[in-house]
């Protein structure tokens, strides 16, 4: 049984105009649990449309999205965020610069609840998020009290990468998330990120321009072309591709 399925989907963006774009063509997408995809495509492919359409950004113009068979195509974003969570490629969109790293984690504990501060108080819960904030050992268990966006990008990422994961969300959606970021500290987010997945056996899907991240991570790769899933790698295959053979699949699309 699927676990996550995206049934016929279709977005298009100013319809019946001069600028009109079918971003997603009839995407259809069987997604099981503890998959790691990792998604490539070229600028305009529909690789951050799709992630929209699954946290329900904007409505579908057609098809369905179902997890654990339950429809949810009209549920609303604030809804979905109770059970997807998304790491955005910006640092300074996964977290609330003004608010302590202890509120921050504070709230992304409470997801899901009635919002509230109080729990960045709660000794037990100073106690987890010192203990998480450990094991990165990247020495951010020593800012619980700093304000987030004082923080470099690395640092918030990885914060950001813990308050996604804290609570185990049926989906995490990581959005070039490694992108704004010097390639060393690429490197660690991207061995948190598989780490993350592995230890809570999580379900993600993971766009990513950085070819051989794409074909490193997940267990399967989805190639995206003019709004459509034109393959879709099994572990196998992808083990048997160098990037330079993925970069030339990408460009006979193109001719």
């Amino acid at each position: 049984m699927s676990y996550i399925e995206l049934k016929n989907i279709n977005k298009v963006f100013n319809p019946n105009s001069n600028r009109e774009h079918h971003a997603l063509k009839n995407i259809n997408l069987v997604i099981n649990k503890g998959d790691f995809i990792t998604i490539i495509g070229g600028n305009g492919a529909g690789k951050s449309t799709l992630f929209n359409a699954i946290s329900g950004v904007f409505p579908l113009d057609s098809g369905s999205i179902l997890i654990n068979d339950v429809e949810i195509s009209s549920t609303k974003e604030f809804e979905r965020a109770k059970y997807i969570s998304r790491v955005f490629q910006n640092p300074l969109d996964n977290t609330a610069p003004r608010m302590t790293v202890a509120e921050n984690m504070a709230l992304a504990l409470n997801r899901g609840e009635r919002r509230t501060l109080k729990f960045s108080k709660n000794k037990d819960n100073i106690a987890l998020f010192e203990n998480l904030l450990k094991n990165l050992n990247l020495g951010l268990e020593q800012k619980l009290n700093t304000e987030m966006g004082v923080l470099s990008g690395g640092q918030r990422q990885a914060i950001a990468l813990l308050m996604a994961t804290m609570k185990a969300p049926e989906l995490i959606l990581l959005d070039e998330h490694t992108a704004a970021l010097d390639p060393k500290t690429q490197k660690k987010i991207m061995l948190l990120s598989e780490e993350k997945v592995k230890e809570k056996n999580l379900t993600a899907l993971m766009i990513t321009h950085n070819l051989q991240d794409a074909l490193t991570y997940g267990n399967r790769m989805l190639l995206l072309h003019q709004g459509e899933i034109v393959r879709d790698f099994s572990e196998e295959e992808k083990k048997k591709l160098s990037v330079t053979d993925l970069y030339k699949i990408m460009v006979d699309l193109d001719e």
